[in-house]
């Protein structure tokens, strides 16, 4: 058997690695979840009930994110050994995870965090000088094929990028499974991209196997994550995840295609962006502080508008699946290809929300669920939001 699968064409052994990264890290995953919730329950990392605005009557863990840091490890360092993109990730994710822990456990003022965040943000930096986000593409209907970036500037835009995304999708994290299965899609999405530019490229080919362990990850913590959560992924999974991604997302996205358009990256994490430009933005205008906390989300809104957990986290996943597969298509097909099917991927958006909102809204109200349940929802939401996102 060994033999057969050496005298394999060499893209079929590649394809059969990453699909056996993704399934052995759900498996790992899967099985460390219970392991995580007990130590959470150990050192005494869970959100408790302490008042009647908790939609949850019980303690629940926020270590789950430690399930999918294990899995992605453990399954990075089988499936590619000493590939330099692993280590250009690995020291900077383990900072993470520790400041993550802390903050689950004791709360982290915000300025403390974001300067550690940029330090981790820096490493990747540090070890491969290389993996610097230098250029932009995408406006050739402005005449300009490439905006190119001084070394300086380079090395300010691509810890921004980093810090952007680790707290982008710890702030997407306010309800039960929704940063977990937005992270699903955009790895998944970087993986099919990173397949197809992939050939005899060795670092794209890590790309891919990276983004098969993320994913797995996520889909192994899922069961337990999804509502109602039996345990929360806290800062730790969040911010790992955002932290990792954002690193992915350089080597394999702005360096393989920053000559199709900077759209590429952005669409993969999408929701997470904007969201979190949304949030910064209005809190300027309301005269806050951009690190303080609020619950005017974009998940917030949807369960303001009457939908239920699920259904807010169904759409928002649909929205998702949306920009990732426009992605998927700039990267397949080029520029003008891609915003066309963005726009349509956008009117297409648009409808499901004009459509399912309504219908979840009459559905609610007819099986009785709703403004108790919006209102009991609401209130989770908000303590979860700020127990994560305090300072943020």
């Amino acid at each position: 058997m060994f033999e057969t699968f050496i005298n394999l064409d060499y893209n079929i052994k590649q394809s059969i690695i990453i699909c056996a990264s993704l399934i052995l890290s759900v498996i790992l995953a899967y099985i460390a979840t219970p392991f995580a919730i007990k130590f959470a329950r150990k050192i005494g990392a869970v959100d408790v009930p302490a008042d009647e605005r908790r939609m949850h009557d019980h303690p629940i863990p926020l270590l789950g994110g430690l399930a999918i840091i294990f899995a992605f490890i453990i399954t990075s360092i089988i499936m590619m050994r000493y590939h330099r993109l692993l280590w250009q990730i690995l020291p900077g994710a383990l900072l993470i995870t520790a400041l993550g822990i802390i903050d689950d456990k004791r709360g982290l003022p915000a300025l403390p965090k974001f300067f550690i965040q940029c330090f981790a943000a820096a490493i990747p930096i540090i070890v491969n000088p290389k993996i610097l986000i230098n250029s932009i593409s995408g406006f050739d209907f402005l005449g300009i094929p490439h905006i190119n970036f001084p070394y300086f500037v380079s090395i300010i835009i691509t810890i921004l990028w980093i810090v952007g995304i680790t707290n982008a999708v710890n702030l997407v994290d306010g309800l039960d499974g929704l940063a977990a299965g937005i992270s699903t899609i955009a790895s998944i999405s970087m993986l099919l991209i990173a397949f197809l530019k992939m050939g005899n490229d060795s670092t794209e080919y890590g790309v891919a196997i990276l983004s098969a362990a993320l994913a797995g990850g996520c889909l192994g913590l899922l069961p337990f994550n999804r509502n109602p959560a039996k345990v929360f992924m806290g800062d730790t999974g969040a911010t790992f995840l955002g932290y990792t991604l954002a690193v992915i997302s350089i080597q394999g996205l702005f360096k393989a295609y920053t000559a199709v358009s900077f759209a590429v990256p952005l669409l993969v994490l999408g929701l997470p962006i904007l969201d979190t430009v949304v949030a910064i933005v209005r809190r300027l205008i309301d005269h806050k502080s951009p690190f303080s906390s609020d619950r005017s989300h974009i998940h917030h809104k949807l369960i303001d508008l009457g939908l239920d957990q699920k259904q807010a986290v169904g759409l928002l996943y649909v929205i998702s699946a949306i920009m990732g597969i426009a992605a998927v298509i700039f990267a397949a097909y080029g520029s003008s290809t891609g915003w066309l099917f963005l726009l349509g991927g956008v009117a297409v958006a648009a409808a499901v929300c004009i459509l399912a909102i309504p219908m979840f809204q009459k559905r609610n109200l007819f099986n009785g669920d709703g403004s108790d349940e919006k209102s009991e929802a609401d209130d989770h939401n908000d303590t979860h939001d700020n127990d994560n996102n305090e300072q943020k």
